[in-house]
């Protein structure tokens, strides 16, 4: 299989004029085919940010329960779960590498296009394109490690087998090209028509780029701290999300199947629906620090296995009545069957409509279990978190740590309305919480370890697991218990990154070499990348 970045060389074609009245008559040129002359990039840039924004089932399967933000059962989730490869681990782990470079590939494509026709008629399409880039990178180079970066999508040039960056380079050219993005961000220009997030809308944008520049900058806390702090400093002065109206979300619909549009729709196939929990650490925490989240994302099935199959029957939402399900379980009736622990609460329904995981606590059905729910891809809660973290480091980062760090678990609550009405917290009801619950300023380390968690509850109750398990492998919080499931292929330790995409090997072995030399103990999950230092 060819690799994502090479897309750009099978599509050259559409974007050349080789059909030009240099080689051909007139007669033999088709005036309506697509190319670079005559193609609008805000088509492109939509693809790019649709194909990043539905990630799938691919934070479900590892991300969440890795983080036990999620637990299940189910055979499928063992990699995030139990540590184990379960069925197709090789094509998942692939995912992220295969779908970023895709996305990526289409706002290189947008950026040509604009280019050749009016970089200033599509000044605006080309700076959202590159602040997407740097976004997208960045998550490819936190998951696998070094990638090709500076090579990448120059197939069309002849580049079919980049050669990889080294990650500790990665992080300051993504800093450098996002500040020139956001700089070329033009309000006098056309709008981004294309774009899903904003609607072009430039303010915005530039918040976003410059929210984006403090998680950029904030992931090199142990190796790079005065690199982090400079780029932070430099984020807040431009002028960060100011509200959660500024969340960068991407709206879906219903119109494609589970894994093509929202990350929880994938929850629709049936095992899913039906073994895909909340885990107990999560729901433990809530209810432990009474948390009105707990009430407004979790439920309790109906009775019964009909019920529990019914994906439109909504449950109890009771907070008292939650209850998470222990990662590292199945139902496969050995030592690990969920049922043999103790605590097992027993099944619902009598005879065959038994449900043996019916009092265990689900995402809501009217929130999360749907094919058109929202995509966050980064929020103002996420940025004012770090921002806590930054001032507690003594950073001047415009406000005190205890205001950031208010903000940021007000927003938190804020951005589930977004998800549903359904998820809705009354204003009143934050404002309480948030004034009960102020940062705890008495040492440096518990005020890292509430940030973080918060960071966490944010990431996993908005379906962003994947930035949940970037900044948990950063911070080391929360202080999470691994699972020791029979077979495991990590020793009884959480991942810390995925392995490269087999194809790597056959199609660029050079790069693929250079990559897993840069990692301790070789191209495995519990390798960690450059920025990923121990505590």
């Amino acid at each position: 299989m060819k690799k994502p970045f090479l897309f750009i060389a099978l599509t050259a074609a559409l974007w050349s004029t080789s059909c030009s009245e240099d080689r051909f008559d007139d007669v033999n040129t088709n005036p309506n085919a697509a190319s670079a002359n005559n193609l609008n990039p805000n088509y492109l840039l939509t693809d790019g940010q649709l194909g990043y924004a539905n990630t799938g089932y691919a934070q479900l399967l590892y991300q969440a329960p890795a983080i036990q933000a999620l637990a299940s059962t189910f055979n499928y989730y063992g990699n995030g779960d139990k540590y184990v490869n379960a069925g197709g681990f090789g094509g998942y782990q692939a995912l992220t590498f295969n779908n970023c470079y895709t996305a990526l590939s289409r706002l290189e494509q947008a950026i040509r296009v604009a280019n050749t026709q009016s970089p200033e008629r599509f000044a605006n399409v080309i700076a959202v394109s590159n602040i997407m880039k740097v976004m997208i990178f960045q998550r490819l180079t936190d998951t696998y490690g070094d990638i090709p970066f500076s090579e990448a999508l120059k197939a069309a040039d002849g580049i079919t087998a980049p050669a990889y960056d080294k990650q500790e380079n990665i992080y300051p050219a993504l800093l450098t090209q996002l500040e020139s993005a956001i700089n070329s961000l033009d309000a006098s220009a056309p709008l981004a028509t294309g774009d899903l997030l904003y609607g072009g809308d430039v303010a915005k944008w530039k918040k976003l780029g410059y929210s984006l520049m403090v998680r950029v900058a904030m992931r090199m806390t142990k190796v790079n701290p005065t690199l982090a702090r400079t780029w932070t400093e430099k984020a807040v002065a431009g002028g960060t999300m100011t509200s959660t109206d500024d969340n960068a979300i991407a709206q879906t619909d219903a119109s494609q199947g589970d894994i093509q549009n929202a990350t929880s729709g994938a929850l629709l196939t049936t095992d899913d629906f039906r073994e895909v929990k909340w885990s107990k650490t999560l729901i433990d925490y809530l209810r432990t620090n009474d948390d009105p989240r707990l009430g407004v994302i979790a439920e309790v099935p109906q009775a019964g296995a009909d019920n529990n199959a019914n994906q439109g029957l909504t449950g109890n939402t009771d907070p008292a009545a939650q209850l998470g399900l222990p990662n590292g379980y199945d139902l496969a009736g050995g030592a690990f069957d969920i049922r043999k622990r103790t605590d097992y609460p027993g099944p619902t329904g009598t005879g065959e409509d038994i449900a043996p995981l019916g009092k265990y606590s689900r995402p809501r059905v009217n929130v999360y279990i749907k094919r058109n729910a929202p995509n966050f891809l980064l929020t103002y809660a996420e940025t004012e978190l770090l921002l806590a973290e930054a001032a507690t480091r003594g950073w001047n980062v415009g406000a005190t740590a205890a205001m950031h760090y208010a903000n940021g678990l007000r927003s938190a609550m804020e951005s589930l309305t977004q998800m549903d009405a359904a998820a809705t917290i009354p204003g009143a009801t934050i404002t309480a919480y948030v004034t009960a619950h102020p940062l705890n300023t008495t040492s440096t380390m518990a005020a890292y370890q509430q940030i973080n968690n918060q960071y966490w509850l944010e990431t996993s109750t908005t379906f962003n697991f994947i930035e949940g398990w970037f900044n948990w492998r950063r911070s080391g919080y929360p202080m999470l218990t691994p699972v020791n499931y029979p077979g495991n292929v990590t020793n009884g330790t959480i991942p810390r990154r995925l392995p490269y995409p087999a194809a790597e090997i056959s199609n660029n072995p050079a790069g693929y070499r250079s990559g897993v030399a840069s990692l301790n103990g070789g191209d495995l999950l519990t390798s960690r990348v450059w920025w990923d230092r121990p505590q």
